[in-house]
């Protein structure tokens, strides 16, 4: 993508009612504004909240809106040319239950209360292989921790992968860790019984990996 193309979005997110972004300084060194008030003051509703975590272009975040009118939906990535395609399908669709932050990961338990969040999904992360790259794994255990302070108890994890690796690294870590895994499958498109929200919604990489026939994995867990 262009550097103007970049700026162009960036542009647009700007003037976007469903898209925020707060500056680091904003959610480190003072009470975010909106944080325990997302379904009041953006949703206007008490519907469950699910956030997508490293959601690239939204797709899955806008996928999972349309599918679920009675859930409210938030996306979340550092790269805001990138989920610009997801808030413009969401406004020229009007879905008002889906909406994006701009931040950090590592930032979600400034953004959000103890107990705001309902789900959280993870989809197609970078795997991060190399061992000296642990630390950034999506799913490694600082990064659960800090999902579980703003779970509700029993909140879902869904994990979303094609990398095997990725797969197997958080099941391993799961079951080590004590935490309670509901379902996996190391191939949901070629085996029977697989979850409806994970076959039925695809983003662009996705559709690229099958035309391959790349194996798409998936976990259900809870960390409470």
């Amino acid at each position: 993508m262009g550097s103007k193309n970049k700026l162009k979005r960036f542009r647009e997110n700007e003037t976007f009612h469903n898209v925020y972004q707060p500056t680091r300084e904003e959610l480190v060194d003072a009470t975010y504004k909106l944080k325990g008030k997302w379904k009041s003051e953006v949703f206007k509703n008490d519907n469950p909240l699910v956030l997508e975590l490293g959601c690239g272009k939204g797709e899955y975040t806008v996928g999972l809106a349309k599918r679920y009118p009675n859930k409210n939906f938030i996306g979340i990535d550092i790269k805001g040319a990138r989920f610009w395609r997801g808030a413009k399908t969401a406004i020229e669709d009007d879905i008002p239950n889906a909406a994006f932050i701009r931040t950090q990961i590592e930032l979600i338990a400034f953004i959000f209360e103890e107990n705001e969040v309902d789900e959280i999904w993870i989809t197609f992360p970078d795997p991060q292989i190399k061992y000296q790259r642990t630390k950034h794994r999506m799913t490694n255990l600082q990064f659960l921790e800090r999902y579980k302070k703003v779970l509700k108890p029993g909140g879902l994890m869904h994990l979303k992968t094609d990398s095997e690796f990725m797969h197997g690294y958080t099941l391993g870590l799961l079951h080590g860790s004590g935490y309670e895994v509901l379902y996996a499958n190391h191939n949901v498109y070629k085996l029977e019984g697989s979850p409806e929200d994970v076959t039925e919604i695809q983003t662009f990489y996705e559709s690229q990996y099958l035309e391959k026939d790349k194996a798409i994995t998936y976990i259900r867990f809870k960390i409470n």
